[in-house]
């Protein structure tokens, strides 16, 4: 693991290891599965940022699940632009299902508010939020995440799926802009 990564005009510093992520997801699936035994689960996973921690949590999970994909954005470079555009529809009925969302990350609240909007029309049985980071200090949406990896201080971060201007998604560890 290197202590700093350069990204394009950017310089990012070691922030969560590998064994962290990984024993977080591992809890989450744990959790999840304990919650959600018995029932018709389907994970909704937001690409591209989710698509390594929605891998890692379907190999820790060992109940039946069904996964779907959706692609949406909000970010350009390292800042949200403040909307979404929703690019990969669903292509599963979510109808009496029990939905959970896999997100990389929550901060400003507003792609996993259209998302819930958007499931929340096809009648599933319940939709909840499982993202494996979360910053507290930048939400502003109405649906916290019910299930959290790691809160983080509102700091821009890179890897395990996450990037900068399509850099870095495919470091096992998660980077943190340095600051100047």
């Amino acid at each position: 693991m290197l202590n700093e990564r350069q990204l394009h005009d950017k310089t990012f510093h070691t922030f969560i290891s590998e064994d962290e992520i990984l024993n977080a997801v591992k809890k989450l699936a744990i959790q999840l599965e304990q919650e959600y035994e018995g029932k018709d689960l389907l994970f909704v996973a937001i690409l591209n940022g989710a698509f390594m921690f929605a891998s890692d949590l379907m190999k820790n999970f060992t109940s039946d699940v069904a996964i779907s994909f959706v692609k949406v954005s909000s970010y350009h470079g390292i800042q949200t632009t403040g909307r979404v555009d929703e690019l990969i529809g669903l292509n599963t009925s979510l109808l009496g299902k029990h939905v959970v969302i896999l997100e990389d990350i929550v901060d400003t609240g507003i792609t996993i508010d259209k998302v819930i909007a958007l499931l929340n029309s096809n009648y599933p049985e319940s939709v909840e939020v499982c993202t494996l980071l979360y910053k507290p200090e930048a939400y502003l949406g109405k649906h916290k995440p019910k299930y959290i990896g790691f809160e983080i201080p509102n700091k821009f971060v890179v890897g395990y799926g996450l990037d900068y201007n399509e850099l870095g998604r495919n470091l096992k560890e998660l980077y943190q802009l340095k600051e100047k």
